[in-house]
Formats: C-alpha cells, structure tokens, sequence
C-alpha cells in the first residue's frame, strides 16, 4: 500500500507562539493510503517543552510517524482519537498516563484540526496541579500514591441529549490501580463502562451520575457479587462534571467486626450480671459522707438488686441502731429503731456469725422469731437478704434488703449481693471517717480564726468564712481586726499557699506575728517586711499573700501594703472600683520589699476584703471573677456590712461551684471628719526606710486632695526634714500634713537640737538640706516640744487653698 502525507506547515507567527508555550506542543500531518483513509501521523513540528516532556530531542522526533515512535499507540486508542479529530473536524481532550521506556507521565491532550492533521497541547498533569512552576503537583501525586486508600477522578462523558452516559478516568492513584487489579497506564483515561472495567466499579454508573448531577456526596459499603469482597466507597463532586471517588477493600475488617458481634452477644449475659455492681461502684465512689452513701444505696442498691425496700443497722456498743430506711411502713421503722443484739432478729445473727442470711419467704421470716410478742413485723416484703457490712475486719452492721414477692436465691444472685454489701461498708467506713475528719477539721480552723473581732469606733464590719476542705485538710485564709489606739486600727486579710495542717500552723503564726508587730507601732510596709523575715527564717517552704490595711478613721485616710494579694475593693457613693495600690511579693520570698500606699475613706464609704477563692480558680479566671465582685458591689441595696456580705456571697460572683476557701471583710465608715483644715499624720520608725515612707506618704495624700503642683517640692522638703530627723535622734518620728490657705508639714522627732544653717562647702553635700528648705519653702521653722524634743515645719502655699476645710 502507498502511503502519502499531506498538510500545511504552520505559519512562522503560530511557530513563535507555540515556541514559547511553557507546555508540550506538537504539530502532526496525516499520512492517508491510496483510498484516503488516514492510516498513521507524521510529527512535523515539536517545542522545546515537548522534548522535555518527551524525555528525547527533537531532531530523533520529528519527521517520523506514531506508529515508528509509538507503536502501542495502535492498541491503546491514540491513533482513533487523533483520525476522529482530523476527520469530524472537532476539538478534543483527553488524559492518558503512561509509564513505559518511551515516555512516561500524567497528561492531558488538547488537540485541534490544523490543515491535514492536527495541532497538539500536552500537559504534564503532575507539574500542574498545584501550579506552574511548582512541586506542589508532583507531592500531591506522590501523596495520594502513597494513600492507603484507592483514589480516582472521573469526568462524565455525556450523550446527544447531554444525559451522562459514562466516565472516563483522569487519575488513578497506584493503590487504586492495585486494588482494581490492573495497572494505571490499564485505567487512566479508559471508560469506566468499556471492557477493561473491573469488578470493584460494581455497577455504580447510576451512582455517579447521581453524583455529578445533584453535588449530593455519596458513601456507602458494597459487597462484590462476584468475589465476596465488601469495598467502602465515597464519591464526590469536585467541578463540573468531574466526581471524585475514594474506596478501600473493607473485607477483612468486616470479618473481624462479625466476629466481634458474635462474641458481644456471649459477653452481654455476663456483662448483664455484673452491671448492678458496677452501678453501685459509680455511685458510692462518688460519696463522701454518710447521707450521699445512703442516698447511693437507696438509689441504686435497692434497685439494682430488685427490692423494694432497704435498712441500714449499724452496730453502737452491744445494740443495733436505724441508721437510714426506704421503703418501709412506719410501725417496722418503729420497732427497728434501736434493738439490743440479743434480739431473735435475723439481721442480729448477720453480725454474730459475720454471714449473710437468706429469707425467701414469709413462713422462713416467721420462723426466723418464733415468739410473735417480740417479733419484728416483716411489714409488705415476701423475700429478705440480711448482708453484714464489714470491711478490714470490722463489722459496721448490716444491710437488709426486701422484695416484695417470694424469691430464691441462687448462687450468681447471692455473689452480687455480698459484693454488694462489702462495697457499701466500704463506702460507709470511709465517709464515717471523712465525717469525723470534717469535723476535726472545721473545729480547728474555728479555732485559728479570731472568735471575736473588737468594736471600731467609726467604723461597722462584717466577716465571713467559707472552708472548702476534704477530710483532714485545712485552708490557710484568715481575716483581722486589729485595734491598735484610740485612733488608729487595722484590717487584715490573706492565704497561706495549701490545704493542710501545716497551713493552718502556718496561718496562724503569721497571723500573731501581724498582730505582734502592728501592736509595736510599725506601719504597714514594716509589718509586711518583719513578718516575711520572720517566715523565711522559721518556715523556709511556706508561702503567704496577705493584705494589710492601717485605718486612720478621724481622719478619712488609710495606708495599705499589699503581699501577692488581690487589692482591696473601695465603694463610695454606691459604686464600686478596684483600689490601685503599690504591690510587693508573696510573703515568703527572698529579698521581698514592701511599700505603703496611702488612700482616703470618705464617710460612708464601704472597703471589702477578700481572698482570692471569691473570684478566681484554674476554671475561672480573675478579671471576670473581678468584674463578678463590681458588678454585685455597684448592685448592693445597703451599705450595712453585714447585708453586704450576704448579698455578695448570694450574687453570681466568681467561681461556682467553689475549689477554694474564701474570706470576706468587708467595713464601712461611719467616723464624722473634724472640723478645720484637713489633716493627715503618720508615725514612722527611725531608721532608713523613713525618708522614702514619708514621702510616699506625702505624696499620695497631697495627690488625693488634688494638691498636684506641690506634691514635687513638698516631697523633696519633707525628705530633708525626715533625712535630718533620723541622722540627729533617736526613736520615731512622726509627719503631720495640715492643708489651709496654706499647705503645712510638721516633723516631730524627740531631739532639743534645733537645725541651723550652716556654711555649704562648694566639696561637700552636707548642710544642703535647710539652704533647700529655706530657698523653696514660702515659710520654715521649729519649735519645742512640750517636755522635750522639737518640731520643724515648713509651709507652701497651696495653688487654690484649702477649698473644702470642713467645720463643727
């Protein structure tokens, strides 16, 4: 047969644009016998890309026909694809894989008529799925080659009337391939209803097209007609006209689950029997005292073990004593009350042999007392199990259970009530000993708190305490109220880290350690600095935070230190906020240092102390907790401590339900301020803390009476004076801050020897400060005191003067 070719070369434009065309591109000629039919192509033209493709140079390419370079390509359906395209004049796709010597990939054909033959666009799917120039689409291939699943992309092919009428496969993944049991090359770009269709499609041609027509996802397990394998099948719309399936061969994992369903079933009945004793197990694990051990086996026991009725006697001294019953008519209640052990009773021989005894009928019940004048009335029950309660050795009672019909009791029956009874005595022996620790417990953390707090003249308060404990533990919160003179008094509050007995040790020695030292004058910051000595030196591993406040209630101020505590909550005028004061470490840190910070307490304001279990837990975090505590606060109908209190611990503060102990204090200000100028006065130690004390003092005083513009020089004036006081005496000194027409600061210290001002030697920093005082003060002086020691006073004249000087 003569074979001819013919066809137009392309132009040197469309060579151009296929040149630079980052993707395969080739042009073919037909080569036609003498009766026309095409009978192969002959490559005319190939890109560089193409080569790439290809893995050949272009010069072996071009000038040779399909069938030389491609011989398969008879067999496999490229040369039908490239001749209906040539002849019907239509373009076309198609995806093919191939993994052979020639050529090998994942590739998606575009092909149009051009002249005699065709023009020819060829991606390489794997370096184009997750965009050019990329790896991403060689990783997914390899990824879901790499799947345990089977995985494959369908595209429809529809019919004349756009119906679907099949599905050609774009990708087959290799597990997918393996478990069809061909190869990919085999099912890329085959029809899933041709020959080489396998067995695991199962005829889900309608499936897919449901599918692809509504988007609905499908999935669902099918079981071969032929082989017997059970396949798992999940197919998926992914774009128009294209579905995705996913399937695996599920056989052998039903087989095992049959399996497993066929040993359920022998496994129910024993499971069935031991249910009741599990159900017990929950319920009284869960109890922790005696009432929650009854209600468990009022609940559950008497249930479960199908009576109706349930006592509990338990053993004091040589009788049996009613502890818990239900399910009993009064006059059994009655005469089971209180029965001495001698009694014929059956339940009294339960804990003279320590075996349980089994009643199945009335007759057996009568027979059980015969002399009807001291017999306990059965009352309603036909049938009676009598269970000793012992655990460890030790008999508690016994525990009767009756039914309301006659019944036996056999064997498996009799196991699950003994293992009944030794689980309720356990139970009940451990909430009879939790009763008895709580007890201890709440006796002695009433103990370590204060019994009675003093009256405070100016001033109501209102405390309470809330343990949160297991057993034996004990919270280390407590609460003060310490009067220290006729002006002046403290509040405390604070939490020693744990729950246990030395906690509570602990609590209550910082607690008269606090007590010690602000009864021997020292201010806040010393206490707290004292008090963290004394802890790091006796107690090295014990923690504590604590809020200590020194009230001054003629005057209207307070002075505070804080230890790691939560600060003070202020109400004034019905609102409530969060006091914003100096803050130090914990108690019980090394190289701890404490400050005071100074604040006013108008008449009628309400402070509320508090430990942090109020607001806060690992599930609760403390700025909700906090606004919990305003919000109620700013809720309040009273500034009455004690409504306060109550009303705050019934609003919806903080935590619930609680995993802490909490503390409250809460004192409202009753004290009238004194007619005059105001004045604030403060006592502090002579040592060198002093200086930096008093002008902090100083400082936030002059800034709560918006004396801004002085606090600067007033500051620096009163830290001569301080400095100069502690240098040349002995003992405390003490600061009286008057505010008038003019602002006034007086240093008393108990020292005859006046200050002069001396020469300043331009080398040297001594005799500065009275040269400072005399330069900014708007007046200075000092006088003697009274017996012995002196005052020195300065004054400043205040921007506005005093504008509220309160009078009788």
């Amino acid at each position: 047969m003569n074979a001819e070719s013919a066809g137009s070369a392309p132009s040197a434009d469309l060579l151009a644009l296929l040149d630079a065309d980052p993707h395969g591109c080739a042009v073919a000629a037909a080569v036609r016998a003498p009766d026309g039919v095409i009978i192969d192509f002959t490559l005319v033209y190939l890109n560089e890309a193409g080569g790439r493709f290809l893995g050949r140079p272009r010069k072996e390419l071009i000038g040779r026909g399909y069938r030389e370079l491609w011989p398969d390509t008879v067999t496999d359906g490229t040369l039908p694809f490239y001749r209906r395209v040539v002849q019907e004049r239509v373009p076309a796709v198609r995806t093919v894989y191939y993994d052979r010597a020639s050529v090998t990939g994942h590739f998606e054909f575009r092909v149009v008529p051009f002249g005699d033959g065709f023009i020819a666009r060829f991606v390489d799917l794997r370096k184009l799925t997750m965009g050019a120039q990329t790896e991403g689409g060689t990783r997914l291939y390899d990824a879901l080659d790499a799947a345990f699943d089977g995985f494959a992309l369908l595209r429809a092919v529809r019919g004349g009337t756009g119906a679907i009428v099949d599905f050609t496969r774009e990708y087959v993944n290799q597990i997918g391939a393996k478990l069809a049991g061909r190869t990919v090359e085999e099912l890329v770009g085959h029809r899933i209803g041709n020959a080489h269709s396998s067995s695991t499609e199962l005829n889900l041609l309608p499936i897919y097209r449901e599918v692809a027509d509504s988007g609905e996802p499908w999935q669902q397990q099918l079981t071969s007609p032929t082989t017997g394998q059970v396949w798992e099948l999940k197919a998926t719309r992914v774009g128009d006209d294209v579905v995705a399936v996913s399937y695996r061969d599920v056989t052998e994992q039903v087989g095992h689950q049959e399996q497993l369903m066929s040993s359920a079933a022998q496994v129910r009945a024993a499971a069935t029997r031991t249910a009741a004793l599990q159900a017990v197990t929950a319920a009284l694990v869960a109890a922790s005292t005696p009432e929650q051990v009854y209600a468990a086996l009022g609940e559950v026991v008497r249930s479960t073990a199908g009576g109706n009725s349930l006592a509990v006697l338990l053993t004091e001294q040589d009788r049996l004593v009613l502890s818990y019953h239900v399910g009993y008519e009064e006059h059994v209640v009655a005469a089971l009350a209180d029965l001495p052990l001698s009694h014929p009773y059956p339940a009294t021989g339960v804990i003279a042999a320590g075996e349980p005894r089994y009643l199945t009928s009335p007759a057996e019940f009568c027979a059980a007392q015969p002399d009807p004048r001291t017999a306990i009335p059965g009352g309603t029950r036909q049938a009676w199990a009598f269970l000793p309660l012992s655990t460890g050795g030790q008999l508690l009672g016994a525990l009767v259970i009756g039914y309301p019909r006659p019944r036996e009791f056999d064997e498996d029956e009799r196991d699950n009530l003994v293992a009944f009874s030794q689980l309720a005595a356990q139970a009940l022996q451990r909430a009879l000993l939790f009763q008895a620790q709580m007890s201890i417990a709440a006796d002695l953390q009433r103990a370590l708190l204060p019994t009675e707090l003093p009256t405070l003249p100016g001033a109501r308060h209102a405390v309470r305490y809330l343990p949160w404990t297991h057993g034996a533990d004990i919270g280390g919160d407590w609460y003060d109220v310490i009067h220290i003179d006729s002006h002046t008094a403290a509040v405390v509050i604070g939490d020693v880290a744990g729950h246990s007995p030395q906690a509570a040790a602990t609590m209550g020695q910082v607690r008269n350690a606090i007590r010690a030292y602000a009864a021997d004058g020292h201010g806040p910051a010393g206490v707290m600095q004292r008090v963290n000595q004394l802890l790091l030196r006796f107690e090295p591993h014990a923690m504590a935070t604590c809020c200590y406040l020194e009230l001054q209630l003629t005057e209207g101020t307070a002075t505070a230190a804080l230890a790691g505590h939560p600060p003070p909550v202020l109400r004034v005028d019905g609102r409530a906020r969060c006091l914003d004061l100096r803050t130090g470490p914990p108690l019980g840190v090394r190289g701890a240092h404490y400050r005071d910070s100074t604040f006013l307490l108008p008449r009628g304001s309400t402070l509320v102390l508090y430990t942090d279990g109020l607001v806060e837990d690992r599930r609760y975090p403390l700025d909700r907790g906090l606004a919990d505590l305003y919000t109620a606060l700013d809720a309040a109908p009273t500034d009455n401590p004690e409504d306060l209190v109550e009303h705050l611990l019934g609003a919806d503060v903080g935590p619930s339900p609680r995993r802490d102990d909490v503390a409250i204090l809460a004192l409202t200000v009753d004290a009238e301020p004194p007619p005059g100028p105001r004045t604030a006065r403060r006592r502090f130690r002579g040592d060198a803390d002093s200086t930096s004390a008093a002008r902090h003092f100083a400082d936030d005083i002059l800034a709560a009476w918006d004396q801004h513009p002085l606090r600067e020089d007033a500051g620096l004036l009163l830290g001569e004076l301080i400095a100069n006081a502690v240098q040349h005496t002995a003992g405390d000194v003490e600061v009286l801050i008057t505010l008038g027409q003019r602002l006034r600061i007086d240093v008393h210290d108990s020292s005859n020897r006046h200050p002069v001002k001396r020469p300043v030697d331009i080398c040297s920093d001594a005799g500065r400060g009275m040269h400072i005082i005399e330069h900014l003060a708007d007046a200075w002086g000092s006088a003697p005191l009274p017996g012995t020691g002196k005052t020195v006073w300065f004054e400043l004249q205040s921007p506005n003067g005093d504008t509220d000087e309160r009078h009788p």
